[in-house]
């Protein structure tokens, strides 16, 4: 496989995943204290959302490349 079709199967793959999830969530740690024994952390949980369109482009990009390069050979 050429790095061209690689790159394309994973657009595809990925463009799929966007629009069947919309996105995904992250936690990120905000604070940390130490007071002697005592620990306190914050964690804010962050929301991605991914556009229906950037998953609907990343399709087209990589059928592109996978049929371009078929055309080549």
């Amino acid at each position: 496989m050429r790095a061209q079709q690689v790159i394309g199967l994973v657009l595809i793959v990925g463009g799929l995943l966007a629009l069947i999830y919309r996105g995904f969530s992250y936690t990120k740690e905000t604070h940390d204290a130490k007071l002697g024994p005592i620990e306190f952390r914050i964690e804010e949980k962050e929301q991605v959302n991914i556009p229906v369109w950037a998953g609907a482009g990343a399709i087209v990009v990589g059928t592109g490349l996978l049929l371009r390069r078929r055309r080549k050979d």
